[in-house]
């Protein structure tokens, strides 16, 4: 080997070790700015494996239903352009754009559910859940307040249909940080109810790697059921569910039902893996959310309650801004 080959292989291979010492330091310590998004194919993407157990690595499951949305910042000629990508603990205003592939921000959307477009922020750890509802300006700019209790790593989600052309749904996902030390919480173990601010939430039917499956939840409040509910969003009920690790959106549609005491939904998992199911239902002018632990693979629907009660995603918190 001459002198030229060995300085090109051994400066490989310093830049790969390099590479992963990166990456090992990247996922401990305190927070600082946002972690780069990859621009990464979405068919690619949404082969990657779920996690199990864990926050950020992957399991052995691999991916066997239809493509998650939110994986990356950009699709079909669309970007998720963050004006605010690092904002500090509490209130907050978060102001983002959704640009074209010319670079000119989106002024043109379909209404779907009630919204031009859904907005969603969740803690990377899936213990913070937060359903936006942000105002457009005239020029594209969007904005909300929203309130992140604590410093981390989170992600955004913008979920819309343009008005353009025939263009689909499009569900994009960009990182979004609270600087300061960060200790991420552990998943909330499965549990097959959830409750909130005085509401019991159940869980019944299946999460199944892809194939459709019927999700069905009942609330109730001091024993009885909640025959009343209030269309919130178009329906009875607004569920997202994301895939632990990283954080993958599944586009989940609400059933014809009336107001209460179930809300049922079907859904079908990318992958074998665990989830966070989050319900939000409107009881009496209020929204709440209700949130759950699934595994998705092992023939069972089971939820566990949200790891931080004093905090739902409730109005007052800027979970449910307009």
């Amino acid at each position: 080997m001459n002198t030229g080959v060995k300085i090109t292989a051994f400066a490989a291979a310093l830049a790969a070790a390099f590479g992963a010492a990166y990456g090992v330091g990247a996922g401990v310590g305190p927070v600082g700015a946002p972690a780069r998004t990859e621009h990464a194919s979405h068919a690619t993407q949404a082969k990657a494996p779920a996690a199990e157990g864990g926050h950020g690595g992957h399991g052995q499951a691999a991916a066997q239903g239809p493509a998650a949305g939110g994986l990356q910042v950009s699709d079909a000629g669309y970007t998720l352009s963050l004006d605010t990508p690092q904002v500090a603990p509490g209130q907050s205003e978060l102001r983002f754009s959704v640009k074209d592939a010319a670079g000119r921000k989106v002024t043109g959307y379909k209404t779907e559910h009630g919204k031009e477009l859904h907005f969603i922020v969740a803690s990377r750890d899936l213990t913070v859940f937060r359903h936006l509802h942000p105002v457009r300006a005239e020029d594209g700019t969007w904005s909300t307040p929203v309130d992140l209790p604590a410093a981390g790593a989170y992600k955004a989600f913008a979920d819309f249909a343009p008005s353009a052309g025939d263009a689909k749904n499009v569900t994009l996902g960009a990182d979004l940080t609270v600087p300061g030390a960060y200790a991420p919480n552990p998943m909330p173990p499965v549990a097959p109810t959830a409750e909130v601010d005085g509401y019991q939430v159940s869980l019944a039917g299946t999460l199944d790697p892809g194939k459709p499956g019927e999700l069905r939840l009942g609330v109730s409040k001091d024993g009885r059921p909640v025959t009343d509910l209030e269309p919130y969003l178009g329906a009875y009920g607004h569920l997202v569910a994301l895939r632990d690790g990283d954080l993958a959106y599944l586009h989940v549609h609400p059933n014809e039902g009336g107001p209460g005491p179930d809300v049922s939904f079907t859904a079908t998992a990318p992958s074998a893996g665990t989830y966070r199911l989050f319900l939000d239902f409107q009881h009496q002018g209020k929204v709440r959310t209700a949130a759950f632990t699934v595994r998705a693979g092992d023939g069972q629907a089971a939820a566990a309650p949200a790891a931080q009660p004093a905090q739902p995603a409730g109005e007052e918190q800027g979970g449910h801004s307009h």
